[in-house]
């Protein structure tokens, strides 16, 4: 059986939700220009990040240990792997990423990030506040960034390559999701029809879905969809009889498990069948790492949205 409750505050923690603490990586001007005419990060190097600390990093990072998968994502795009000496349990993409030494799960291990003597530790505002302090209260350098939607996913992108000298490879990132993006609003723009189906994003079996303010909302928008809890914020519980008066023509779920007994299991919920999308059979298993993950594979979790709510947008 799937443990749901579990299930949603994996999710959770590889989103980072948003603490209201806004976007990281806001340079303090007193500190001086962050950058070299030559596009070098110059250190040491103030920046703010998503708890409204200011963090000071005296030097280039040579060993970084990530605590949520997202962050794990960007530094291995960043050419920065071989820098990683420890990451999350969640941390398994790229295939490398699980070879690194684990430091800590739903919380942090102090002793475990300490013993890889990290000169920056790489954390969320709401994944572990308690476990984030007290990295911090050991001397331990922590950045902690909250990405809420793309922008925010490409700033926090930006932010840390400026913090590991990787600036330019952090701009070559963002536009090469930019362009993924850009490939399926020109498709958009070119379609016969502008209709949004109404899509309802099941998060976990015990009916966690996403409201406006979360980036799934944003990216099932921006797919040419209409979130069926859109009139509500965050990340919140309904029921079945909510969810089947809402009359989803779409219904996209980011369960971890088995696509294909995931999807059965909706078809045959008591009470759904005169629901839109379980009578036409539009119910889509969503790879939950790649629309719950603030990083550089982003795009291809919207890719796979777009797909699911407007099909005719990719047919040949």
């Amino acid at each position: 059986m799937i443990k749901s409750g579990v299930l949603f505050l994996s999710f959770l923690l590889a989103v980072g939700v948003s603490s209201g603490c806004g976007p990281a990586g806001q340079a303090v001007p007193e500190q001086g220009a962050p950058h070299s005419q030559t596009g070098q990060t110059v250190y040491p190097l103030t920046l703010q990040d998503a708890t409204g600390n200011q963090v000071t990093i005296q030097s280039e990072p040579q060993r970084i240990v990530s605590l949520l998968p997202s962050q794990t994502e960007i530094l291995f795009a960043l050419g920065l792997g071989d820098r990683v000496v420890g990451v999350d349990k969640w941390s398994d993409y790229p295939p490398e990423a699980k070879k690194k030494p684990v430091v800590g799960a739903m919380t942090i291990d102090p002793e475990l990030v300490l013993a890889q003597k990290p000169d920056l530790v790489l954390g969320g505002a709401t994944a572990d506040p308690q476990g984030v302090a007290k990295l911090r209260s050991l001397g331990l350098t922590v950045f902690a960034t909250e990405p809420t939607n793309m922008a925010e996913t490409e700033q926090a992108i930006e932010t840390i390559g400026k913090l590991t000298n990787r600036s330019q490879a952090a701009v070559s990132v963002i536009h090469s999701m930019q362009e993924t993006v850009r490939s399926i609003q020109d498709k958009r723009t070119a379609a016969a029809s502008q209709k949004e189906p109404v899509v309802y994003l099941e998060i976990s079996p015990d009916l966690y879905t996403a409201g406006k303010n979360t980036f799934l909302d944003e990216l099932v928008t921006l797919a040419g969809g209409r979130n069926a809890f859109g009139e509500q914020s965050g990340w919140l519980k309904t029921d079945g009889e909510t969810v089947a008066a809402k009359k989803p023509d779409v219904i996209l779920t980011t369960t971890m498990g088995n696509p294909q007994e995931i999807v059965q299991d909706i078809l045959q919920r008591p009470g759904w069948q005169t629901i839109p999308a379980v009578k036409n059979k539009r119910v889509i298993a969503l790879d939950p790492n790649l629309v719950s993950r603030p990083g550089p594979r982003l795009p291809e979790g919207f890719v796979a949205i777009a797909k699911a709510i407007h099909p005719d947008w990719f047919a040949k």
